[in-house]
């Protein structure tokens, strides 16, 4: 009889590994461990256990919630990706209480309509009188419209009309002096109000985004949180599912918002509506029972997050389902599904149909739809797709709160500021002195004298204010790369020194990441009555360009061989050995030492080193290979140190070189392809980026948005020049992206800033193509950003016959100045 086998293997032998159990090879490796989430593995046993097992030689920790933290190795921290685009922009709906008067006449101001030829009208939800009752209502009401009338003559609105409706500070006024900010409900408010207002506002977001992104290709979400299933869904004697409260609730809003928004004549969005059964475009995700039936999930003792695994795994299994337009959910229901990773890239609105004072919550629940966008296509809708100024226009999230704007937003900044990574709020010279800075791949200590001079230069030039706080005067020139020169002793240190700069905390930032979602929004930025002056320098640029390049292949070949061997630098992995000291109960630090990390050649896992130079540098094998081969032994062979740092590198250092060759040797000419359309210039834009955009004249929008967060930055000085020069007749702002306008260059597409004409005899050239730049050195420009502009300058000024000039300025007398050389 053979021997009995146990239950189970925890690690099994194979011959290929000469009879070892795997786990024993790769400990002998001594590997590197990441533990992803790592408080979920806190646990001694579970930290004692890994050690035994693998032996690592260190362990890496990556979270964004960390209960413990160790030594830091690199930070991401919410402000840091909001910064960088890497996040949704978060606005917030809140709703609040306020007592008019001692009176319980009921009123909610949902939003004020803003309409080019109509004068501001509020959407008040008020009490009507019908034949079967009391109804509420929400009506459309202008200045002097009674409530009296509107309500069918119901006594407690006797006397009350519409005084103001103000669409900057978002206010009605009323006959009576009372007045109600949007969000704002008075009178008879009882809970279930409160919750159905949530929902029908989420509703209305969800209607007002799925719109403009439909048309893109973006499939849109909206997510509600509630604190007991048997408020959504129910269950009969004979087991069937009944809708709860809230399902009923939602399925009433939600009907009575789409018969507010199709037409007679539909748009190809609205046939979509059509399509879609109200009972089909919501669904709950819920923990399930035994019997199959949702239930509510509970949260372990000691911990934070709910034990919601069946909706954790269906939400994750249906992710590209739940993006496709051909699956009708639109609105998901949960319990309290906050497990990591448990989220959805188009998730544009959240609603908390529950009261909490937990703030850590309230941050976790609106991780749950911070991630970026994605197309039907699974075309992540970041800054390469959506260019600077769109990404946070169609990346907004819209957090539908159960309580008011400042409240939920004061909790969210605070839950936000602590934990955010320990940053400077000034600068000073005790700031600069002893950081860190590399020059090549040497590591420069900055010195006391070094700080003092950087300290000096920012005073200077006006970079920083009296306290050591940086000013718009950096930002502008951030913005524009326009830095002024630092001293010949500092100029090796540039990057490094305004890398540090930019590491100072701005507290306004906090302020950007939740506006006000009840601000009056603006619907869109139509084409207005200038087109007309602008269509013939439009039916002038319209046109889309092919490219050919001839150029000496050798040349390429050897100037980047050549730049390479002078340029390239791969940093080698380090650490750091500290030692210290023991005095009392305190350690003291001795002395530091960093030492280079020597990587076995063996462990390395296989790379296509040429292939994947020749995608990055659009080179064939054959001129990669050669550019390869003739590299330096000593260069060829960083490799070894940093795989993915030389494959990039090279490739950058390739293109700058392509882009110095190619454009002596470039040539355009039309493409069979459509023209562009004048529909790109219509583009979804945020309600709070209305805020900051300018409100032109002669452009042929209403409103022009410009790049930067500098409130004068340099294209909107540019912007306000062209709207006040008689010279003008009509501009635009041309759109970006792979949706916008732009040319075709062999180092990537190319978007000019501003289309200009203007009045016959007041200049030389009446059509104007400009590019709004800080600089126009060519020598503070970046070789690829220099080459785009040159081959702009070869199409416009060279090749076309269109009569359109182009160049590149840094304001609007320069662009004067140019156009007399043209």
């Amino acid at each position: 009889m053979p021997p009995l086998m146990p239950p189970y293997a925890p690690y099994t032998k194979r011959d290929e590994f000469g009879s070892r159990s795997p786990i024993d090879v790769i400990k002998a490796n001594r590997p590197i461990i990441i533990l992803d989430e790592p408080q979920k593995m806190a646990g001694v046993a579970t930290q004692n256990a890994l050690k035994k097992n693998f032996n690592p030689l260190f362990s890496l920790n990556y979270s964004a919630t960390h209960k413990t933290s160790h030594n830091l190795v690199y930070v991401l921290d919410a402000l840091d990706a909001f910064k960088k685009k890497l996040v949704k922009k978060i606005e917030v709906k809140g709703f609040e209480l306020k007592n008019l008067s001692g009176t319980n006449k009921y009123m909610y101001l949902s939003d004020i309509i803003v309409d080019r030829k109509k004068p501001p009208r509020a959407r008040l939800e008020i009490e009507v009188k019908r034949g079967s009752g009391i109804k509420r209502e929400t009506q459309i009401l202008g200045v002097g419209d009674s409530l009296y009338t509107a309500s069918n003559d119901l006594e407690e609105y006797k006397g009350v009309s519409i005084a103001e409706v103000d669409p900057i500070r978002s206010m009605v006024t009323f006959s009576n002096g009372d007045s109600l900010a949007t969000g704002e409900a008075s009178g008879n408010v009882n809970e279930d109000d409160i919750r159905r207002i949530q929902i029908r506002e989420t509703i209305a977001s969800h209607f007002d985004k799925e719109e403009k992104l439909f048309g893109q290709g973006i499939k849109c979400l909206s997510l509600f949180f509630i604190d007991e299933v048997a408020k959504y869904r129910q269950y009969d004697e004979d087991g069937n599912e009944i809708p709860g409260e809230y399902g009923r609730i939602f399925e009433e809003e939600y009907n009575v918002a789409l018969n507010e928004r199709l037409t007679l004549f539909p748009t190809a969005y609205q046939a979509y509506l059509r399509e879609i059964e109200t009972t089909e475009t919501h669904r709950g995700y819920f923990s399930i029972d035994k019997k199959g039936r949702a239930v509510d999930s509970s949260v372990k003792r000691g911990s934070e997050f709910s034990d919601d695994i069946s909706a954790y795994d269906l939400i994750l299994k249906n992710k590209e389902r739940l993006l496709s337009f051909e699956e009708p959910t639109r609105f998901i229901f949960s319990h309290s599904a906050l497990r990591e990773g448990w989220d959805n890239p188009n998730v544009f609105q959240i609603c908390t149909l529950k009261h909490s004072d937990n703030a850590t919550a309230k941050r976790q629940e609106v991780g749950r739809g911070l991630r970026l966008c994605v197309n039907s296509s699974g075309e992540r809708q970041d800054l390469d797709v959506c260019g600077e100024t769109l990404v946070h226009g169609v990346n907004i999230l819209t957090v539908v709160a159960s309580e008011s704007y400042l409240g939920f937003v004061a909790d969210l900044q605070r839950e936000i500021k602590s934990d955010l990574y320990d940053r400077p709020t000034k600068a000073s010279v005790e700031y600069f002195a002893g950081r860190n800075a590399m020059i090549g791949e040497d590591t420069h200590s900055i010195t006391v004298a070094e700080a003092t001079a950087i300290y000096n230069y920012l005073v200077r030039n006006d970079y920083v204010d009296d306290n050591g706080g940086i000013t718009d005067t950096y930002r502008i020139a951030a913005e524009g790369g326009s830095f002024a020169p630092l001293k010949p002793e500092l100029a090796p240190l540039a990057e490094n020194i305004h890398k540090l700069v930019q590491a100072i905390f701005d507290p306004s930032i906090l302020i950007e990441m939740a506006g006000n979602g009840h601000e009056t929004k603006i619907k869109n930025n139509p084409l207005n009555e200038n087109w007309k002056d602008f269509k013939e320098l439009w039916e002038r640029i319209n046109k889309k360009y092919a490219y050919t390049v001839e150029f000496d292949s050798a040349e390429l070949i050897q100037k980047s061989i050549a730049a390479i061997n002078n340029e390239l630098r791969v940093a080698r992995l380090s650490y750091t050995l500290t030692k210290g000291e023991q005095t009392g109960t305190e350690f003291n630090v001795e002395r530091t030492e960093t030492k280079k990390l020597d990587r076995a050649q063996s462990s390395f896992a296989e790379y296509d080193l040429i292939g994947k130079i020749a995608v990055g540098a659009t080179l064939t094998r054959r001129t990669t290979t050669t550019i390869l081969s003739g590299m330096s032994r000593e260069k060829l062979w960083l490799f070894r140190e940093n795989p993915e740092e030389f494959i990039t590198k090279v490739a950058g250092i390739i293109n700058r070189q392509k882009a110095s060759v190619v454009v002596e040797h470039i040539t355009y000419a039309p493409t069979a392809e459509n023209p562009y359309s004048q529909d790109i210039f219509n583009m979804s834009r945020a309600s709070d980026e209305y805020a900051k955009a300018f409100k032109a004249k002669h452009a042929i929008q209403d409103y022009v948005f410009t790049d930067g967060t500098a409130t004068n930055s340099i294209e909107r000085r540019f912007a306000e020049d062209l709207d006040t020069a008689d010279e003008v007749i009509v501009y635009a702002k041309l759109p970006r992206g792979p949706r916008g306008f732009y040319i075709p260059t062999p180092v990537g597409n190319y978007s000019p800033d501003w289309a200009i004409s203007f009045k016959k005899g007041t200049v030389k050239h009446i059509f104007f193509i400009a590019e709004t730049k800080g600089t126009m050195d060519s020598l503070e420009l970046r070789p690829i950003e220099q080459a785009k502009i040159s081959c702009a300058k070869k199409l416009f000024n060279e090749i076309s016959t269109s009569g359109v000039k182009y160049h590149d300025v840094d304001n609007y007398q320069s662009l004067l100045t140019i156009m007399e050389t043209l």
